[in-house]
């Protein structure tokens, strides 16, 4: 254990005495914290010797079941990794019943001590440094949409808005951007905002979006893209933590409402040299920005499992929702999927708004910083922009190819990409795959209600 470790546990106990079990954890594929919970007791052994469990975590489905993906989890007897907590990353966890702390784990081989080539965290590492090499630094922000909902089901199993405590009912019309809408679950941003500030994670504006209860959260721009990765699950986790402790629940599912609006991961992205000047927004920038933009262009169809990483997320993509539906890009414009918004010259950026709110963060940060650095080695050039039009009515750009339409088409055109695996290695996409490929498969292996409907 690293001096600095030592004193990062150390300090932590001191202002956090009272402190009873410590999460531990890692990141999967599917974006999901899967570890353990440890008495805090054993807060020195686990900065000291690491945290052991299976070592296929990494590939785990959304329940956390494995399908064998790349032969590990199954055919190689299932071994352990070990994880070491991530500098930075011992926080208080405001939400939890019982005084408990949380960290981030960095798995590694038990023998080699290398970093797990499928740990999700190295796949954006490495995609980072090869951009680190080339002179670029990405600076990068997310935006994540979600719903607040009642703890309570329907009687069919699916879900409703959670009650506002003026009315003790559900809301019956939406407020986008509406400040009152705001107010009216003020208990629960309050909440939020606290805990953001408590566990070091730099949320910023809290939006009411179209949805009936959905808002967005966004997270300050960093040059570390592994960190506003990290920060992005961490939101996840603490939203749906505060909404359970105060009898809600939160839902970033794609589309969890056919007739509502679905839930976004909208990443801005920049580009800076070693003195922290925008690219973009230099001298030549336009040049620089227009490679960048080919090269997301070009990648988004290959890419587009990563942003829409299950059955339902396809829902999401339909016309009249401000929805990509097409690689089109353009300036201040909410309906194409590489947007530039308004801003100077210093905060010059690339919006990427084909990314689902429960896809994994890391995974589609890597997608997006592949596409970019792609186009920029390559010098491609984009297709024209759209301006002051609907791209979701328009002929898609030729040229660039228009993403799949369901799932499995998806995980087709991610296994034969050949861009992304400048960066992203081919046998992650295949693993990638067969995990995804396995969700599905459990998800239909029963027959549904509707199904009884439709063929009985």
């Amino acid at each position: 254990m690293s001096d600095k470790l030592t004193e990062e546990a150390a300090n932590f106990l001191k202002a956090y005495p009272d402190t009873k079990f410590i999460d531990t954890f890692m990141m999967s594929i599917s974006g999901q914290t899967l570890g353990k919970r440890e008495s805090i007791k054993d807060l020195e052994r686990i900065f000291k010797s690491g945290v052991t469990f299976s070592a296929c975590a990494a590939l785990l489905d959304v329940r956390g079941h494995g399908h064998d993906a790349a032969k590990l989890g199954g055919t190689d007897g299932d071994p352990d990794a070990v994880g070491f907590p991530v500098r930075g990353s011992l926080v208080p966890v405001p939400w939890a019943h019982a005084p408990t702390a949380q960290c981030i784990l960095s798995m590694r081989d038990v023998k080699t001590q290398e970093d797990l080539w499928f740990d999700p965290r190295k796949i954006l590492s490495d995609v980072v440094k090869a951009l680190h090499a080339d002179g670029y630094r990405p600076v990068v922000a997310c935006e994540l949409e979600f719903y607040i909902i009642d703890s309570e089901r329907t009687p069919e199993g699916g879900i409703k808005p959670a009650k506002l405590l003026r009315t003790k009912a559900q809301p019956r019309v939406a407020q986008n951007l509406g400040v009152d809408a705001v107010e009216d679950y003020a208990t629960f941003v309050t909440a939020i905002e606290r805990a953001a500030a408590l566990q070091n994670i730099p949320a910023t504006t809290a939006v009411a979006e179209y949805g009936l209860g959905q808002f967005e959260i966004n997270l300050h721009h960093s040059d570390d893209p592994v960190k506003a990765a990290d920060d992005a699950v961490l939101l996840r986790r603490l939203i749906r933590g505060v909404a359970r402790a105060q009898g809600h629940d939160a839902t970033f599912m794609a589309k969890p409402y056919l007739e509502e609006p679905g839930n976004g991961l909208h990443i801005h992205v920049s580009l800076v040299d070693a003195a922290g000047n925008n690219l973009f927004g230099a001298d030549g920038g336009d040049a620089l920005l227009g490679h960048a933009i080919a090269g997301l262009q070009k990648t988004l169809a290959e890419s587009f499992a990563f942003f829409a990483p299950n059955f339902s997320a396809f829902r999401r993509f339909e016309p009249w929702n401000f929805v990509p539906v097409n690689a089109h890009w353009g300036p201040n414009n909410r309906s194409v999927a590489l947007r530039i918004p308004h801003s100077d010259a210093k905060g010059r950026r690339i919006e990427h708004r084909a990314s689902c709110a429960d896809a994994s963060p890391h995974l589609a940060m890597a997608a997006v910083l592949a596409g970019l650095h792609h186009g920029i080695r390559n010098k491609l050039q984009p297709s024209q922009p759209i301006e002051l039009s609907r791209a979701d009515t328009i002929a898609p750009p030729r040229g660039f190819k228009t993403p799949a339409s369901h799932l499995h088409a998806a995980l087709d055109d991610l296994v034969k990409a050949k861009r992304i695996t400048d960066t992203i290695p081919t046998r992650f996409l295949k693993a990638y795959r067969d995990t995804k490929r396995g969700e599905f498969n459990e998800l239909f292996e029963r027959p549904t209600p509707r199904e009884y409907d439709f063929y009985l």
